[in-house]
């Protein structure tokens, strides 16, 4: 008995541990499951989210890639395009809703075209092939002929962005030629921020990797790179040209446990303790859960690609869709379609008669045809007609759609429509250009005999033109080489002619070369040569036996005749003429060389005051090359930072304390060493670089007055000249804001010619904003030029420069004291300080002193000096006077 009682318990615990352990170890697997399936369903989630992105990503560069196709298509039909063409297609572009940044046309990869300019200044003229960082990029382009996106990529006006080279080709066939690289760049930025990689409330951590399109082969260009070694959720970016990576990982990373965690195991604690559960049953229903979950997550995906695909379809295309019920007549149409037709986004019932009564009147029968056709023929529907709208708004619409039968059997079409009435308009526009270029190819070709002989003549005056000259000074100068006799020229130009057209007008200019013409004629020999090459500007080709007396008198005669008036209705036109003569003898003679030489002679005639002729000499040829040589090495002063500024201090007329300097640019040359303006400043003004040598010198003078600050010495206010150039530039004032000038340290000194002519508003506006940046203006040179009272008043300067052309007589000559003394008057009337230039002596300061000059400048005082010359100068010259006894006045 006692052996019954004991086995039945022994199995009965045996058996109550085995299922607690099996229940325990079936309670580990199910949370084990638990936690995969928690894993699974973060990887879907992140999934869900970079799917998205993605999506949001290709959609919006696809969308702006479909944007510049059209303007390379143009460029194409054509090349010659022009800035305000390209600016004006490009603005179209850019106005749209696009992340493009901007617009570029490379023609042999030299930027030439670009909008919008402003901001992407320094872009014109990049040349991609001299670009390291773009050169790969735009040969892979031209060499395959396709689209190649790059990027990111630093660009050279600023920031960076993605840039999509499109090789642009013209012509066809054996025609078709590269003409060039249009360059559209996507601000990275707002591209970013469009597909919602700045999104805050983006639930992962997305890293994109692929630059250039180059896939897993690219460098990674977005986020971090950590996001690659943490088993991140990857998927391909497909692009027009390439793909990039994107990788994904949940914000908190992968670690985590169910919320449901500890719920699985007190149920299988309680289980454990009220009822065994058979495990297999518990196994089983599991796995049927995973296999569930498994199949649901593989239709999630599916339904994402699905939708992304579609997505990204209907939103860069921005196509409707729609579906035909054959049976019924049910139309279903989407927004987009709505939008499409004008009728309201409601998703209201549609059927075949909305569709009729939208299709143009004169495109219903073709159009229901088509529709007929491929329901009942084809399967396939493709069609092009116009719709009318509710608002009378006329749209080109293609359609394509594909007829199935559904599960149940009932045939439907289904299919999608898009506006094309852009692209109907450029296809009608390129026929009409067509058309234009056919109708003028004709007109050419019926002009063809008119212009061979127009070609060679001028037809104004009837004399031979430049190309005409061309082939006969060849002719010439090959027979002078054989026969060694001379060939001389006389280029001629017409003085004052622009006085003429500018007060009489064009005719009365035209009638004075025609007048011209005839002079020309009359005074010439039979065997000479008369052209006129443009302009104002005749050639006389002679043979130059009577040597260069017979020249010079054959140009006197013409200056002389020119004098004569010529009658324009009931006005007499006159206007003389300059001559530059050169000649050449024998095997010597050159046609390019002698118009060469014949130009510099007429420049030195013209130099020397019009009205008269000079020969080319050796002398003339050096100073051109010598004028030529300063030119080159002005523009490489520049570049290697030759130009700096020398200091003349300013003194008070009665302390003699130091209360300003005059920055004076110096030309540091390396071999002829410190030059002053008086050796370049001609050629620089010829060169137009003026303005641009005053700007170094400011910027080089406020570095030094900084610097004289620091060591606590102060100079009260530094003068600089300012050429009337770069005060007729709009840029000025911008400029001098960034310079960050404090009020009353610096004047402007303005040449008294400057501000003179009253048609300029740009000099007057420039120099009010001047004073409202706290610049003082100066008139330099006062007494040479022809300023008025009137004038001052208009300017209102803060100081008048007495010319020492006026200052150095005032020691012997009472008359011209007096003159100074007025010019005082005249300042201190106005309430402008008078400064005294030139001061030589001593005797100079005190006469200016007491004729009332405030501030002196001159040898006598202190001589221009460098920077660090005048910080020396400075504490020594206070001490100086401090230590000198003030003189007693007489």
């Amino acid at each position: 008995m006692r052996q019954l009682t004991v086995v039945p318990l022994r199995s009965r615990w045996f058996g109550t541990l085995v299922t607690f352990a099996g229940i325990l170890m079936l309670g580990w697997y199910a949370s084990w499951q638990n936690q995969v399936l928690f894993e699974e369903q973060a990887r879907a989630d992140v999934l869900k989210e970079v799917s998205v992105v993605r999506a949001r990503l290709e959609g919006h560069i696809n969308g702006n890639i479909q944007l510049v196709r059209g303007l390379v298509a143009t460029i194409s039909t054509e090349p010659g395009m022009t800035q305000a063409r390209f600016a004006e297609l490009a603005a179209k572009i850019l106005d749209s809703d696009s992340e493009l940044r901007n617009i570029a046309g490379a023609p042999d990869f030299v930027v030439r075209l670009l909008y919008p300019l402003v901001g992407n200044e320094r872009a014109i003229g990049l040349d991609y092939r001299q670009n390291e960082a773009q050169n790969e990029a735009v040969m892979r382009a031209r060499e395959t002929g396709q689209l190649v996106l790059a990027g990111p990529v630093d660009l050279v006006q600023g920031g960076s962005g993605f840039i999509a080279r499109f090789p642009v080709f013209t012509g066809a066939g054996e025609t078709r030629q590269f003409w060039g690289i249009v360059s559209a760049v996507v601000d990275v930025d707002r591209l970013y921020a469009a597909s919602g990689l700045t999104d805050a409330g983006l639930g992962v951590q997305i890293a994109i990797a692929g630059r250039d399109g180059l896939g897993r082969r690219g460098a990674l260009f977005y986020g971090p790179a950590e996001v690659f070694d943490q088993a991140p959720v990857i998927a391909d970016i497909e692009l027009p040209a390439g793909q990039w990576e994107i990788a994904a990982i949940p914000k908190g990373g992968w670690a985590g446990t169910p919320r449901n965690a500890w719920l699985i195991w007190a149920g299988f604690l309680a289980l454990a303790v009220i009822v065994c559960v058979p495990v297999y049953y518990t196994g089983r229903l599991l796995e049927e859960r995973r296999r569930h979950l498994m199949a649901l997550k593989s239709r999630e995906v599916e339904l994402q690609r699905l939708s992304r695909r579609l997505g990204l379809a209907l939103e860069t295309s921005a196509v409707g869709v729609f579906e035909f019920d054959l049976a019924t007549g049910r139309l279903l149409w989407d927004d987009r379609i709505n939008a499409l037709f004008g009728l309201p986004q409601d998703g209201g019932a549609r059927d075949y008669g909305h569709w009729c009564k939208a299709v143009h009147p004169a495109d219903l029968a073709r159009a229901e045809e088509e529709f007929r056709i491929a329901t009942t023929v084809t399967g396939r529907y493709h069609s092009e007609y116009r719709i009318v709208t509710p608002q009378g708004v006329t749209r080109n619409v293609r359609a394509i759609g594909a007829v199935y039968q559904d599960a149940g059997g009932t045939r439907r079409i289904i299919g999608v429509n898009w506006d094309v009435s852009d692209d109907v308009a450029l296809n009608e526009s390129l026929k009409e250009a067509s058309r234009l270029s056919e109708a003028r190819y004709a007109e050419l070709e019926a002009a063809k005999a008119s212009i061979e002989h127009n070609a060679l003549h001028d037809s104004l005056t009837g004399l031979p033109n430049r190309r005409y000259l061309d082939r006969v000074l060849a002719e010439r100068a090959a027979q002078a080489s054989e026969t060694g006799m001379p060939l001389a020229l006389l280029h001629i130009d017409l003085d004052r002619f622009k006085q003429i057209n500018d007060t009489l007008g064009h005719a009365a200019g035209d009638a004075t070369l025609v007048h011209a013409s005839h002079v020309l004629r009359a005074n010439t020999r039979a065997d000479d040569f008369v052209a006129r090459i443009g302009g104002d500007e005749f050639v006389i080709v002679s043979s130059a036996d009577s040597g260069d007396a017979g020249l010079a008198i054959l140009a006197q005669r013409i200056i002389v005749k020119m004098r004569q008036p010529v009658d324009y209705q009931g006005h007499q036109c006159r206007c003389g003429v300059s001559v530059g003569i050169a000649r050449q003898t024998g095997k010597a003679a050159d046609p390019a060389r002698l118009l060469v030489d014949a130009d510099i002679a007429l420049y030195r005639a013209k130099s020397r005051g019009r009205n008269r002729h000079e020969f080319f000499t050796e002398a003339l040829q050096a100073e051109v090359v010598r004028t030529k040589r300063v030119a080159d090495e002005l523009l490489g002063a520049i570049e290697r930072d030759q130009f700096v500024p020398y200091f003349q201090p300013q003194f008070d007329a009665r302390t003699r304390e130091v209360v300003g300097v005059e920055a004076l640019v110096r030309w540091q040359h390396p071999v002829d060493g410190l030059l002053g303006p008086a050796a370049f400043l001609d050629v620089a003004e010829d060169l137009n670089i003026v303005s641009t040598i005053d700007r170094i010198v400011l910027e080089k003078s406020m570095a030094a007055f900084r610097q004289w600050r620091a060591l606590g010495l102060d100079v009260g206010r530094i003068a600089v000249n300012v050429s009337a150039r770069r005060l007729q530039d709009e840029q000025l004032i911008e400029s001098l804001k960034h310079l960050e000038i404090e009020p009353g340290t610096v004047s402007f000194e303005l040449v008294e010619s400057i501000f003179l002519d009253e048609t300029d508003d740009l000099v007057r506006f420039n120099a009010d904003q001047l004073k409202e940046l706290g610049i003082d203006i100066e008139i330099d040179d006062f007494g040479t030029g022809y300023a008025s009272i009137v004038s001052l008043q208009k300017l209102k300067p803060r100081r008048l420069k007495i010319d020492r052309q006026l200052v150095m007589p005032i020691v012997s000559s009472e008359a011209q004291r007096n003159l100074v003394a007025s010019i005082v008057d005249i300042g201190r009337a106005l309430g402008i300080e008078v400064v005294g230039e030139g001061v030589e002596t001593l005797e100079h300061a005190d006469i200016l002193r007491d004729l009332g000059c405030t501030v002196l400048q001159g040898y006598a005082l202190a001589r221009p000096m460098s920077g660090l010359a005048l910080a020396q100068f400075l504490p020594s010259h206070a001490a100086r006077k401090l230590a000198r006894p003030r003189r007693a006045r007489a």
